[in-house]
């Protein structure tokens, strides 16, 4: 029997362990470490006061069947209207002989994807489209300089040596300006010049102006609810599912799965060394509340960040260039700021029913530069079963990036949330003296960024695939700004390989890279 030592309970880690055992073979013994308390990473689901954050948002949406059939395995879809729905007579898409979220708690619901820009005390739909809304908003001739800004970029391409210039071949320079500059530098602390295109080119694939536009054509003649829809971007999505109480639920699940069939969790282990002999990793050094304590293990899958897995190699350490690269690897830390109001003082002019007649909004994107605000999300529009009483309050999260050590990070919870508050305030969302309750969440390492050494990326990667039993996977692990589907997919790359055999870690690694990824999805029949 084979011992497998996972890092990190977070999608990646969790995929791996159970697809390793879901043959109950008994052929490997698998052991997860996590450092923390909870479940999920990122994708946890906090609690508070009967209300539940969610950590970043999680749409539970991919263009890969094999993760489709993976969440709905574990929470199958809803067969009965959810609490909100019900009440507002909302329609959804059911599934035959499915839970009903009213009696049942693991079940996935179906949600309407409602994310706009907020810009100037204004809504902009997300993706910007080129609507009647959008041009009143924007004012004639700020909508003249963009489209003829645009048509600039289509005839003179830029080199996509940075983010800023991605952006601006696809959106041209005014758009770019007034949509996408002021909060990438908010998301990354550094100037969309300064940032690598990839970035781009992972998170935003195919979306353009001509994406929008042909997605537009494609609704007005084509009716929002035809069913075989082709061709249709990750961020154009109109609805995606969700678990009824956030991402953390679906993770504990599969927690307890991987436990039931012999996996072992060990939590408040965190990972500071990894012993290599031989050109092998043979164990790893943890802390714990209880001292130091040695793992040993045959095969590896690590999840942990890329830069603490390299500069805590001890037995054989790494040549000094290897550690420099690992060492510079830039990551945005990330806070959450919960509050829970009565209303909010922005109108719903959207034609959708929403409990209280709040916006509908999962996800609203601050564009103001003077405000450091990121993002809001609005928890009673992902489920109702997030907050304790959504027919009377609302539940908001309050996106900030950051950086651990700075002085937003280091702020007491008392001032950061005064500060949010304030901010909100400004922006005409709510009335800071209004607010029920709040909590503040701290995340290290959410976002693996893109510069500094980050350009000498293959390097650490091709030193990394030298040791045969270490497989890198998830978002940190990877140091690539995976969304959650390509985690759990570089998991199961790397379970594959090792019940193959095989060392090559060439597939794990091209997730979300390989061009057969990038084609749009053809969305089947119901």
């Amino acid at each position: 029997m084979k011992k497998i030592v996972i890092i990190g309970a977070g999608p990646a880690g969790l995929t791996a362990a159970n697809e390793l055992l879901k043959d109950n073979t008994r052929e490997y013994e698998v052991v997860i470490l996590e450092e923390s308390q909870a479940i999920g990473g990122i994708s946890q689901t906090v609690k508070y006061n009967g209300n539940r954050m969610d950590i970043g948002g999680h749409r539970f949406f991919s263009k890969s069947d094999e993760i489709m059939e993976w969440w709905k395995e574990l929470m199958p879809l809803q067969g009965k209207d959810a609490f909100d729905d019900k009440l507002l007579g909302r329609e959804k898409p059911l599934a035959q002989g499915g839970p009903d979220p009213e009696k049942e708690d693991v079940v996935m619901l179906v949600r309407d994807r409602v994310s706009r820009i907020y810009y100037k005390k204004h809504f902009f739909d997300y993706p910007v489209t080129m609507s009647a809304s959008t041009i009143k908003n924007m004012g004639f001739l700020a909508t003249m300089a963009a489209g003829f800004s645009y048509l600039k970029a289509c005839i003179v391409k830029k080199p996509e040596t940075s983010l800023e210039n991605f952006y601006i071949n696809r959106f041209g320079k005014k758009l770019y300006s007034m949509f996408f500059e002021g909060y990438t530098e908010k998301l990354w602390g550094r100037h969309p010049s300064d940032i690598s295109a990839d970035w781009g080119s992972q998170r935003v694939k195919g979306l353009s102006i001509r994406a929008v536009i042909k997605d537009m054509f494609s609704k007005l003649f084509g009716g929002k609810k035809k069913k075989n829809k082709k061709n249709v971007e990750t961020s154009l999505i109109e609805q995606f599912w969700y678990p009824k109480y956030g991402p953390g639920q679906l993770w504990e699940l599969a927690a307890e799965r991987a436990c039931q069939k012999g996996a072992r969790l060990i939590k408040g282990c965190s990972v500071k060394n990894i012993v290599c002999e031989n050109g092998k990793i043979t164990s790893v050094i943890c802390e714990t509340k209880d001292g130091e304590m040695t793992v040993e293990g045959d095969i590896f899958i690590s999840s942990m960040p890329v830069r603490d897995l390299v500069l805590g190699m001890k037995g054989e350490e790494p040549a000094q260039d290897i550690k420099d690269i690992a060492d510079g690897l830039p990551y945005r830390d990330f806070v959450t700021v919960g509050l829970l109001v009565n209303r909010l003082d922005l109108e719903n002019r959207t034609k959708i029913k929403t409990l209280g007649n709040i916006v509908p909004d999962c996800w609203i994107y601050v564009q103001e530069t003077n405000v450091k605000l990121g993002r809001i999300q609005i928890f009673n529009n992902w489920s109702p079963y997030m907050v304790k009483d959504p027919e009377h309050t609302v539940w908001i999260g309050l996106e900030y990036f950051c950086k651990e050590g700075d002085d937003f990070w280091c702020m007491s919870d008392d001032e950061c949330i005064e500060l949010a508050s304030k901010e909100l305030e400004s922006m005409g969302v709510i009335n800071a003296d209004e607010v029920l309750d709040s909590h503040r969440e701290r995340v290290k390492k959410a976002y693996p960024a893109y510069f500094d050494t980050y350009a000498y990326m293959d390097k650490l990667i091709e030193f990394l695939d030298g040791y045969d039993n270490l497989y890198c996977v998830g978002r940190n692990g990877q140091h690539r700004y995976n969304n959650m589907d390509h985690s759990m997919l570089t998991a199961i790359r790397a379970a594959q390989a090792i019940k193959e055999g095989i060392t090559d870690k060439h597939d794990i690694w091209n997730v979300n890279t390989e061009k057969e990824y990038h084609e749009t999805k053809e969305t089947k029949s119901e």
